[in-house]
């Protein structure tokens, strides 16, 4: 029979690691909040009675409030996490006021060693050395030993009453921060935009402290309640690796999207990783201008695909960010602009802000205003579009109404896009303009 000591465990949008050893088996579920669950299988010799269990390479990065320690026929009485790891500040604050070493200059080629008494090392070194005080003197300080109560790794530490002893598989699951996971894509387009050959990667960043060596890789894409997010922390140095085969397998998970690395990955600490799990696939598009004045001047170019089975893609696309791509005439890649989605389900519409038109001009003002009543009042606007490139282009000019309106005069045809917007849809000729104008009544 089982018996388990569990803390609470809080989830959110995932990502499963396992590995694989002589020792057992450890499984990683990362989320988007930049944490991640660890759950690892140890096999451990245990003597019968009460001890301790010492639980050594966990990630620094751990929430010590989310452990759970589970074997057959042991009983957990106490948990502690110990991280006061070693380093040069906490060993000289638990030598402070204690006898030491110092090996003294004598010359260039000579050293003394003498007995001291460590009295400060803030802002530097004062001892209490041959009946003097001395402040940074030239030479090395020794100390006789580590000091009780600092660690060289940080550690799991449980108190346990075994009813049976001998070899036994313990299962260890807690939360840490410092690993986390995005998708990344990159898309080439044709000559004439109508294509792009798109492929999708799994960024990995581990910053917990700890290697995950020959880990098997799931992804879950979705956003899972947590009541608090972690704090995460990160190394300074990292690490980049690239995986090039495509080896994720794509399901359901309960209201999530899982995918599923077939062979194992070996995710170092400080490292971001990346493997694909679209591969390079030819998809529909249409290039859109759209020209909303009322917040933004300039004409915006947008991609615009469906991802749908029909266009070459109909798979769940995670959140993350598309890098654009366009072959230059000499067959060189130039970058074309960049955009990120929100997790799109299959047979939806994505569209991307690429960037602003060069060649389109649009301008947009008020050209009369009428009070019709006290709460009535009426506006004329102008919107002129100009085309400067050499081919017929359409502008989609997006205008916002407020209050109740209603449109009593127009140049051109609108179209409803809900309570509060309509949109017109511009053609314009090669080297030419167009003038849209309508009046507006608005009631309050």
């Amino acid at each position: 029979m089982k018996k388990t000591a569990l803390l609470p465990l809080l989830f959110t949008s995932c990502f499963l690691l396992s590995i694989s050893n002589l020792h057992g088996e450890v499984r990683i579920t990362v989320y988007n909040d930049n944490t991640g669950l660890i759950n690892e299988i140890r096999e451990f010799t245990l003597k019968k009675g009460r001890g301790e269990l010492k639980y050594e390479d966990v990630a620094s990065t751990i929430d010590p409030t989310s452990v759970s320690f589970t074997a057959d026929a042991v009983s957990v009485i106490e948990q502690n996490y110990e991280y006061d790891l070693v380093s040069r500040e906490k060993l000289y604050e638990k030598y402070i006021g204690k006898k030491i070493f110092f090996e003294l200059e004598v010359d260039e080629k000579k050293r003394e060693r003498k007995t001291a008494i460590l009295l400060s090392a803030r802002g530097g070194i004062v001892l209490e050395m041959d009946g003097n005080i001395w402040i940074d003197p030239p030479g090395k300080i020794v100390l006789p030993e580590l000091p009780e109560g600092l660690i060289l790794k940080p550690t799991l530490v449980w108190l346990l009453d075994v009813k049976r002893g001998g070899k036994r598989k313990c299962e260890v699951s807690y939360l840490a921060s410092g690993i986390g996971w995005h998708a990344d894509y990159v898309g080439i387009i044709n000559k004439d935009d109508s294509e792009m050959e798109l492929e999708g990667w799994v960024t990995i960043t581990n910053h917990t402290g700890t290697t995950y060596k020959n880990a098997k890789l799931k992804v879950v894409a979705g956003a899972v309640h947590r009541v608090e997010k972690p704090r995460p922390r990160y190394a300074k140095g990292i690490e980049r690796e690239l995986a090039a085969p495509l080896r994720f397998e794509e399901r359901g998970f309960f209201e999530y999207h899982l995918y599923d690395l077939k062979k194992p990955t070996t995710i170092r600490s400080n490292e971001e990783k990346q493997t694909r799990f679209i591969n390079p696939v030819t998809i529909g598009t249409k290039k859109i201008y759209i020209y909303d004045g009322t917040r933004y001047n300039k004409v915006q170019v947008k991609l615009e695909f469906k991802n749908s089975k029909e266009n070459g893609l109909g798979v769940p696309l995670p959140q993350g960010k598309v890098r654009i791509y366009k072959r230059d005439k000499d067959g060189s890649l130039l970058f074309a602009g960049e955009d990120r989605i929100g997790h799109t389900p299959k047979d939806e519409t994505v569209r991307l802000y690429i960037g602003d038109a060069f060649d389109i001009v649009g301008e947009r003002k008020v050209i009369g205003t009428k009070k019709i009543a006290d709460r009535v009042r009426e506006e004329t606007y102008e919107i002129i579009i100009r085309n400067h490139k050499d081919e017929k282009i359409t502008v989609q000019v997006v205008e916002h109404l407020a209050n109740y309106w209603e449109i009593i005069k127009t140049s051109h045809t609108y179209k409803k896009k809900d309570a509060y917007t309509i949109e017109f849809p511009i053609d314009v000729a090669k080297g030419g303009e167009e003038k849209i104008t309508y009046t507006v009544r608005y009631t309050w």
